[in-house]
């Protein structure tokens, strides 16, 4: 925990923001005198926003989406709950994911505050331990709420489905659904309804992933296979010490590699809450991309997925930064394409300066010069940008380089970087509108992230790229 304090410490000094010409940032003033260490958002009718703190109140507010922040007003309408990081409202109720159960509460003497507070399901374990986190997702198509179930004190399974994904029916079932999960920080959906969680560098993870809960499948962490004796689950596999993920899973075709790696202190250090883009261009041109947001380094960053063989995988960017705290939940107004975040530096300290914050995410309208996509060939990768390239300096070999690594898949805590190769950028052509490059390279790795240093073009306007560095997943090389 100290050694993480001092990175986290370290990078606040070394790499102070500067505000963006693209997305304004905003703090939404808060109940003076509260703690408000934001655990979940949700969005309600009338533009008004619940959120949850870490220590058990629920609050709402009104005025979060208007111009002037300084009418904001606020609601306290429950308290006494038990760290809820999953919340959603539908049909006059809001939702939670507790760390105990699912619930629901209700307005309905319409006094502004909760007088009907409903269990769904607690057939899940907990022991007091403070590391026994769930963190639960909006409805899917079907209604049911996913849940991810951290490990006992992230090591450990002590309590029954720890290590788990669970869905949860609206009729209050449980549904034991994917197995191997060590820590996760936030789950969400993707534009198709499948849904990812992100999971934290540890024992049997070695760095932050974006992962796919396919039903069925096995994430990676076998801490928690003890508990699919309580359901005709099957078990899932006992993977090798000291091995890498490509080994394991194409001996065991369940588990499900990491759709997306998070280089560690590279792209963060602790990954947290997920939002899928659909707002039609409201918030610039990401559209069906994921945000995700990071608790150490107060930032957000961005991600594309595309599907290979039957896997996703895909590239991490650098997005936005400059929160004033480590961020927890995300939640995109898709209608008013406005993000809103809020954040907490208790148990892990953050870039960001202030013990907890929630804040708000404009686009300001104007388009920074970035690689929108990077999606896999056979023979290399195609960058799409965000406005057309200058010819000479994107169709020169020598304005980009690549390296690749994996991690090893082991017991003990993370990985390092191993494996490495130096894949070679062989050509780059550009397309005759001048926003895609096909670059050729030969060395790719499968099952190796290949990290792509773009530094070296330019737009045709001449600009830089505002984030030039890309990391790219690649579980699977297209035929």
């Amino acid at each position: 925990m100290r050694i993480l304090l001092a990175l986290c410490i370290t990078a606040t000094l070394a790499q102070a923001s500067e505000p963006s010409e693209y997305y304004l940032r905003e703090e939404i003033p808060l109940p003076p005198g509260e703690v408000m260490e934001i655990g979940s958002i949700a969005l309600m009718p009338e533009e008004k926003v619940a959120v949850t703190t870490r220590r058990g109140d629920l609050w709402i507010c009104s005025g979060a989406y208007g111009d002037d922040l300084s009418k904001v007003t606020w609601t306290k309408f429950a308290q006494g709950l038990h760290e809820p990081f999953g919340m959603f409202w539908k049909a006059g109720w809001l939702y939670l994911t507790q760390r105990p159960e699912v619930s629901r509460l209700k307005d309905d003497d319409h006094d502004g505050k909760a007088d009907t507070f409903e269990t769904i399901c607690s057939d899940w374990g907990i022991n007091g331990d403070y590391h026994e986190y769930a963190f639960g997702s909006e409805p899917d198509k079907n209604g049911d709420i996913w849940v991810v179930l951290c490990l006992t004190g992230s090591f450990t399974a002590e309590s029954d489905w720890r290590g788990w994904c669970v869905r949860i029916t609206p009729d209050g079932k449980m549904i034991p659904t994917c197995s191997g999960i060590r820590s996760p920080g936030g789950i969400g959906f993707n534009a198709e309804g499948d849904v990812f969680y992100m999971d934290n560098q540890g024992l049997w993870n070695g760095s932050s992933s974006l992962k796919w809960l396919k039903p069925g499948s096995f994430q990676g962490n076998p801490t928690g296979n003890k508990f699919h004796k309580l359901a005709n689950f099957p078990a899932p596999p006992e993977v090798a010490d000291k091995s890498r993920v490509l080994k394991e899973r194409l001996k065991y075709p369940v588990f499900i590699p990491p759709a997306v790696v998070f280089p560690h202190t590279l792209m963060g250090q602790s990954p947290t809450g997920i939002a899928c883009d659909m707002t039609h261009g409201k918030f610039g041109p990401w559209k069906n991309q994921l945000y995700v947001g990071e608790q150490c380094h107060s930032q957000v960053q961005r991600v594309c997925l595309e599907k290979v063989n039957g896997l996703y995988q895909g590239a991490v960017f650098h997005f936005l930064e400059g929160f004033e705290a480590g961020i927890i939940p995300v939640r995109l107004d898709q209608d008013a394409g406005m993000l809103f975040v809020g954040g907490s530096n208790r148990g892990w300290a953050s870039r960001g300066t202030k013990a907890f914050t929630f804040e708000r995410v404009k686009w300001t309208g104007k388009t920074p010069f970035e690689i929108e996509t990077m999606t896999a060939n056979h023979d290399g990768f195609t960058l799409n940008f965000t406005e057309p390239v200058d010819p000479v300096t994107a169709g020169n070999p020598a304005s980009y380089s690549m390296a690749a690594w994996t991690y090893i898949l082991q017991h003990t805590y993370g990985s390092p970087e191993v494996d490495r190769a130096i894949p070679q950028i062989t050509s780059a052509t550009v397309s005759p509108d001048q926003k895609s490059v096909r670059l050729k390279i030969s060395g790719l790795v499968r099952g190796h992230v290949h990290h792509l240093d773009s530094k070296g073009i330019k737009s045709a306007s001449g600009a830089p790229l505002w984030h030039p560095d890309a990391y790219y997943t690649l579980n699977e090389i297209p035929k």
